[in-house]
C-alpha cells in the first residue's frame, strides 16, 4: 500500500496522538516533517517521533510532502489552510473548519480551484461507537428517530490545559471546541440541519487558570460560554442541545436518540469506542450493543487516512470539508439566532457521510 507524505503545522497538545497513530497505526500515511512558531518545540516532537523539524514556511515548501495536517489554534485554522492549498497541498485541519463561514467557503473555494481535497476533525464518528450507533439505526428495526438530546457541561479547560486562552476567544468557547463532536455525530447519523433556535452568553468576564503552569493568570472572555439550542434535521428528527463552560456538576447524559421503536445511547463523541446502549420496545432494561468494528482506541487521524485512501481511489472521503463547512455553518447560525432572537434556516447542506467499511485498513 502506498503511502502519502505528511507535514504537520502546530506542535501543541493534540499532536502527539496525531504522530503517533499517522506514523504508526495507519497503513497509508506517514510524518515525515513537523513544524510550529516555537522552533524548539517542534524540534521536540521530531526528536520523539523521528521525523525532520522546520518553520512552517519551510514545511509548506518541501515537494515532498503531499497532505498538510494543520493543529493549529482555532483563529489562523483558515490562514493556514489557505497557505498550504496555496503551496499545492492537500490540507486536514482540527476542528473547527474555520472560526467563520466567510473564511470557510474561501477554503472550499480555493480547493475546488485547485483540485486539491480539504477535511477537517472530528473524526470520531468513524470510530467504532458511532459506525455501530449508525448501523443499529440504518437496519431499521428502531425505526425513524424522533428526536434526541446532547448535552456537554462542565466549567472550562482552564484547570487543566497549559494555554487555556484560546477557548475563550472567538472560534473558542464549548460552542467552536467541543460542538464539532457532537454536531458531526448527529450529521453522520440523522443528515443535514435544516433550521435551528440558539440562545448563548458568556456568564463570566473573566476566567481564573487553576493549571499550575500559569496559576492565578486571568483570561478576559470574548465569546459565549453557555449555549442551548433546539435543531431540526432535514430527515424531521428534533434534537436538544447544551454546551457549557459554565457548569460545576450535573446528571444529565451526554447523547441520547429517542426512536419509534426505541431509544439508543451512544457514547461520547470525544471518544472512539465506548459501549453503544440499546432499549427496543418491550425490553426490560437498557442492553448493550456489541462493538464489532475496528478502531475502538483513540484513533486521531483515521480522517486522515481515508482522506488518502479516497484521494488515491479517487472517491469521497468521510471528513470532508463539505461535512465540516456545514458544521462551521450550524454552530454559527446558533449565534447568529442568539443575536436576532430568530429561528434561522441553514444556507448551507451537506451529504451524510458513508459508513465506513469493516475492514478499512486492516
Amino acid at each position: 500500500m502506498e503511502k502519502m507524505n505528511i507535514g504537520i503545522i502546530g506542535c501543541g497538545n493534540i499532536s502527539s496522538i496525531y504522530l503517533k497513530n499517522l506514523k504508526n497505526l495507519f497503513k497509508n500515511t506517514d510524518v515525515i516533517a513537523c513544524a510550529d512558531l516555537d522552533i524548539e518545540r517542534a524540534k521536540a516532537k521530531a526528536e520523539e517521533y523521528g521525523i525532520e523539524a522546520m518553520s512552517p514556511t519551510e514545511l509548506l515548501k518541501d515537494p515532498r510532502i503531499q497532505l498538510i495536517v494543520n493543529l493549529t489554534i482555532p483563529a489562523v485554522h483558515a490562514e493556514v489552510a489557505l497557505k498550504a492549498l496555496d503551496a499545492g497541498k492537500h490540507v486536514y485541519s482540527e476542528k473547527p473548519f474555520a472560526t467563520t463561514t466567510e473564511d470557510g467557503k474561501k477554503i472550499l473555494e480555493k480547493a475546488a480551484a485547485k483540485g486539491l481535497r480539504v477535511g477537517c476533525a472530528p473524526d470520531t464518528f468513524l470510530g467504532a461507537g458511532f459506525q455501530r450507533t449508525r448501523r443499529l439505526l440504518d437496519e431499521g428495526g428502531l425505526g425513524p428517530c424522533i428526536a434526541g438530546t446532547v448535552f456537554m457541561l462542565g466549567h472550562g479547560p482552564e484547570s487543566w490545559h497549559p494555554d487555556p486562552d484560546f477557548f475563550y476567544k472567538t472560534g473558542g468557547g464549548p460552542l467552536f471546541d467541543m460542538g464539532p463532536y457532537y454536531i458531526t455525530a448527529l450529521i453522520h447519523l440523522l443528515g443535514p440541519v435544516k433550521r435551528l433556535s440558539g440562545i448563548a452568553k458568556a456568564s463570566f468576564a473573566q476566567r481564573t487558570i487553576t493549571a499550575e503552569a500559569r496559576k492565578g493568570q486571568l483570561i478576559q472572555v470574548e465569546t459565549p460560554t453557555h449555549i442551548t439550542a433546539s435543531l431540526e434535521f432535514s430527515s424531521g428528527a428534533l434534537i436538544t442541545m447544551i454546551k457549557s463552560f459554565d457548569v460545576w456538576y450535573h446528571h444529565l447524559p451526554r447523547f441520547q436518540l429517542f426512536c419509534q421503536n426505541g431509544s439508543i445511547a451512544p457514547p461520547d463523541p470525544n471518544t472512539f469506542g465506548a459501549p453503544v446502549m440499546v432499549r427496543r420496545v418491550g425490553d426490560e432494561d437498557w442492553k448493550e450493543a456489541p462493538l464489532v468494528l475496528p478502531y475502538s482506541a483513540n484513533s486521531r487521524g483515521l480522517g486522515v487516512a481515508d482522506m488518502v485512501d479516497s484521494i488515491q481511489q479517487n472517491k469521497v472521503h468521510r471528513a470532508s470539508g463539505e461535512l465540516s463547512f456545514h458544521v462551521l455553518d450550524v454552530m454559527e447560525t446558533i449565534l447568529k439566532s442568539s443575536e436576532t432572537g430568530r429561528c434561522l434556516e441553514l444556507k448551507s447542506n451537506c451529504a451524510k457521510p458513508e459508513v465506513l467499511p469493516a475492514n478499512f485498513l486492516t
